[in-house]
């Protein structure tokens, strides 16, 4: 690994202890943010540990999260970071929540980083060098015919929203299996060749910046309802590549 690479994944494992000495404590507190969105204690305990390792080893450097203010870059690289993705599945002690950490260099999304703690899954990926779980590598499934394909999704408006004629959205009617195993697990499942395709309607670019560089590594494809490859795009569907392709080439004939 390089430096980058290397930090990134100890701010995850670190960060990703933290979070687990809050897992299923029953005194764990839970607050409300603007946008109505749970946040707990742990969330904003985990981002804070992340930024002060980033001060220290890169002070320059900027930092974008989710539960507080940007830091703005003073030499073109940003680390994009989300302490817990998966808030309603760690407030539930459910294990599917992960920590990630992605590094941008003048508006590339170099690498990601997802830790999922309380599984002891570490994914890492980054441009041209290759994506690995636990340190093996992986890859995106060979299916290419979407009546076998197996489709995740996070938000159940993503079933409910019958009136849409989106490729993405009629995935639901044809795929041989449609689960609700979301957030960044998904993704992951897409990027180790357990799924076929991830897809979330609503992103930020904290939610998406680590899994793009991972699936993409993967063999995979990364891209918003637009089929445009971006942390600030409408939504995210990580896919394999067979499936990618048609679903990009869909989308462009719209």
């Amino acid at each position: 690994m390089n430096p980058d690479l290397q930090l990134a994944v100890e701010m995850a494992e670190q960060a990703g202890r933290l979070t687990l000495t809050y897992f299923s404590r029953k005194s764990l507190q839970i607050f409300t943010k603007r946008d109505a969105s749970p946040v707990t204690e742990a969330d904003r305990n985990a981002e804070e540990l992340i930024r002060s390792a980033i001060t220290l080893h890169n002070p320059a450097d900027g930092v974008l999260g989710e539960e507080f203010e940007e830091r703005p870059s003073m030499n073109g690289r940003r680390w994009i970071i989300d302490p817990i993705d998966g808030t309603k599945a760690f407030i539930h002690g459910v294990p599917l929540y992960g920590v990630m950490i992605a590094l941008e260099v003048e508006g590339i999304v170099r690498l990601g980083v997802v830790n999922f703690p309380a599984l002891g899954d570490l994914y890492y990926g980054e441009l041209g060098c290759g994506a690995f779980l636990n340190g093996s590598p992986i890859t995106v499934s060979s299916v290419s015919n979407i009546a076998d394909a197996t489709v995740l999704y996070t938000e159940k408006e993503y079933l409910l929203d019958s009136s849409s004629l989106h490729p993405v959205d009629l995935l639901r009617h044809e795929a041989c299996l449609v689960r609700g195993w979301g957030d960044c697990y998904g993704h992951m499942l897409v990027a180790s060749g357990r799924a076929e395709v991830s897809i979330d309607k609503i992103m930020s670019p904290w939610d998406c910046a680590a899994l793009i560089p991972i699936v993409m590594e993967a063999g995979g494809c990364c891209f918003d309802y637009r089929g445009v490859t971006t942390i600030a795009g409408q939504g995210l569907v990580s896919a394999n590549k067979a499936i990618g392709t048609a679903l990009l080439a869909a989308i462009d004939k719209r």
